[in-house]
């Protein structure tokens, strides 16, 4: 299986940015599609951001799109997210996501996730 790790998370000011990276490990993480998706108090888990094991496509969800950017670096197996104009409803937790199929990251109906990572936008 995949193993996933994020770094980064912490606090920002409105109108700020922040850079996340995961980590994927195990034979096969090459293979997989890589991707963001986060929670935060009360709510449920929401697509962030999704890219396919090539780097050929990115896929945004509707309220970042514009603000952030998904990329990868295949040679070391890892995806960053960059965010840019941050606002308080951007504060969750972020977690790493990996499947086979970008659909299911998009959907966040499969795929293994990391341990999460907490981004905090204050007012």
């Amino acid at each position: 299986q995949v193993q996933l790790t994020e770094s980064g998370g912490g606090l920002a000011q409105p109108g700020g940015s922040m850079r996340l990276s995961c980590a994927a490990s195990g034979r096969s993480a090459s293979r997989y599609a890589l991707g963001w998706s986060r929670q935060a108090p009360g709510k449920e888990r929401e697509f962030v951001a999704a890219i396919n094991d090539d780097g050929t496509g990115a896929y945004y969800g509707d309220s970042v799109k514009g603000r952030f950017i998904i990329s990868r670096n295949r040679a070391q197996i890892t995806v960053d997210l960059q965010m840019n104009s941050l606002q308080p409803e951007d504060t969750a937790i972020y977690m790493c996501a990996a499947d086979l199929n970008i659909d299911r990251i998009i959907a966040t109906t499969e795929g293994s996730w990391g341990q999460g990572t907490q981004v905090t936008v204050s007012a």
